[in-house]
């Protein structure tokens, strides 16, 4: 059986059964501390008060800051608690790989509870997560 087939097969199965093909993906159990919720209020903070779209895009993909949807880790093997300091210290010009510095909380006023949830949205956006629909 070839790919194709193989999809239009799960698909099928997926709709008879009434599950989406996304839930059926192999999901990363999450750090200690991190709920669904955290990832939601993350990605709201993220791509708003938090201003972390600005420098690494509104998909994360990367535009000043570099990609958080890939597995590579530039400052980090990117832990939740690396991601968590990462974004309370930032990283400055001297530390920085790619000689663009990141102030701390990203140049926000966010709060460290803030802080966590955007470090869940980031660390769930390499790790498999699938985020629960809005």
């Amino acid at each position: 059986m070839d790919t194709a087939s193989r999809l239009i097969l799960v698909l099928a199965c997926s709709a008879v059964l009434g599950a989406s093909p996304v839930a059926a993906q192999t999901q990363t159990s999450l750090p200690s501390g991190v709920t669904q919720d955290m990832i939601v209020t993350g990605n709201t903070i993220f791509h708003g008060p938090g201003l972390c779209y600005a420098c690494h895009g509104p998909n994360a993909q990367g535009l000043v800051g570099p990609s958080l949807v890939d597995t590579v880790w530039i400052h980090s093997k990117g832990s939740y608690p690396e991601i968590v300091n990462q974004i309370l210290h930032g990283v400055s010009k001297e530390d920085s790989k790619s000689g663009i510095p990141m102030p701390p909380r990203g140049g926000s006023s966010i709060s460290d509870e803030d802080v966590r949830a955007v470090a869940a949205y980031v660390w769930s956006l390499s790790h498999s997560v699938v985020p629960p629909a809005k």
